[in-house]
C-alpha cells in the first residue's frame, strides 16, 4: 500500500474527489436538471475549487478536456465502467491501462470492483493487473467498492459495505470508495475492517444539504477520509456552495450546523 498522504489527490490526508464518470455509467438522465453539467469543461472549472482533491473521468474525457486545466486540477482517470444499457450480471470491463492513464497525466487510477456479481473473478483478475502495474508509477489506486450480483441481496447492509471494504484493503487497493453504512457507528465497523486502507464515501444522489453534509460529517467522525461525489455536486445550480461546506466537514473539522 502506498503512503498517499503526500499525494496530490489528498489534503491533510483526506480526499474530495469529484466524480464525473455519469456520462458512461448513467447516461443522459444525470444531466437534466442542470443541463450545463453535460458539458466536461464546466464540471472542470467546478474541479477548481480548493476544496476538490482530485477529478475522476474517463480517459476520453481526460484526452480531450485535461490539458488545458493540468495546471488547476488533479486527475483521476477511471480505468473502467460499462453503460446503464447493460442489463446482465453486474461488470464494468477495463477501458484503459494504467500506462495510459499516466501518459495523459493521471495523478491516481479508479477501478470499479462488483464483488458478488459471477464475473468477480475477472475483475479480480483485472485489478490485479491495475494494482501492480500502478505500483510502477507510484499512483495511488481507488477502488469503487460496490458490491452487486445475483448472491447480493441487500447492497446496504453493513457487513456487505464493510466486506467490499475489506477487498479493496486485501487486493491492494489504497482506498476504497464505497455507500454510506447508515450512521455513524456502522460507518466505524467499515473502517474498522479496513485496516490502513482509506475509505470514502459515496456521494450517492442528490440530497438536501443537511443530510448530505450529516452523512459526510458521519463518515469523517467515523474514521474516514472523505468523499467521492459527482451528483450532490454537480447536480446543483451553484456547485461552489456545497463545496465550501464540504471543505468545512472534510478538512476543517466543522460540524454540520457549523458549515450550514
Amino acid at each position: 500500500m502506498l503512503d498517499i498522504d503526500d499525494s496530490p489527490i489528498t489534503r491533510n490526508g483526506n480526499l474530495l474527489i469529484l466524480a464525473y464518470d455519469h456520462g458512461l455509467e448513467h447516461g443522459p438522465v444525470d444531466f437534466e436538471d442542470v443541463p450545463e453539467s453535460a458539458d466536461p469543461e464546466h464540471v472542470f472549472k467546478v474541479a477548481q475549487h480548493d476544496a476538490v482533491t482530485a477529478l475522476a473521468v474517463q480517459k476520453g474525457v481526460a484526452e480531450t478536456y485535461y490539458p488545458e486545466y493540468e495546471d488547476d486540477v488533479n486527475l483521476l482517470v477511471k480505468l473502467n465502467g460499462t453503460s446503464n444499457l447493460w442489463q446482465t450480471e453486474p461488470y464494468s470491463p477495463k477501458n484503459c491501462t494504467v500506462e495510459y492513464a499516466a501518459e495523459i497525466g493521471a495523478d491516481a487510477v479508479g477501478y470499479t470492483m462488483y464483488a458478488g456479481s459471477n464475473r468477480e473473478g475477472e475483475m479480480f483478475e483485472e485489478f490485479r493487473e491495475v494494482q501492480e502495474e500502478a505500483r510502477k508509477y507510484d499512483l495511488p489506486v481507488i477502488m469503487w467498492a460496490y458490491p452487486r450480483g445475483q448472491p447480493v441481496k441487500n447492497d446496504k447492509k453493513t457487513d456487505t459495505i464493510a466486506y467490499a471494504s475489506r477487498i479493496g484493503l486485501e487486493l491492494g487497493a489504497d482506498v476504497a470508495k464505497v455507500k454510506y453504512a447508515g450512521s455513524q457507528d456502522a460507518m466505524e465497523e467499515v473502517v474498522d475492517l479496513s485496516g490502513r486502507m482509506k475509505v470514502v464515501m459515496s456521494g450517492g444522489s442528490k440530497k438536501s444539504d443537511r443530510a448530505f453534509l450529516s452523512d459526510v460529517h458521519d463518515t469523517v467522525s467515523a474514521g474516514g477520509h472523505g468523499l467521492a461525489v459527482g451528483r450532490n455536486v454537480f447536480q446543483r445550480e451553484e456547485p461552489s456552495g456545497i463545496l465550501g461546506k464540504l471543505e468545512g466537514v472534510v478538512f476543517e473539522g466543522k460540524g454540520v450546523d457549523g458549515v450550514l
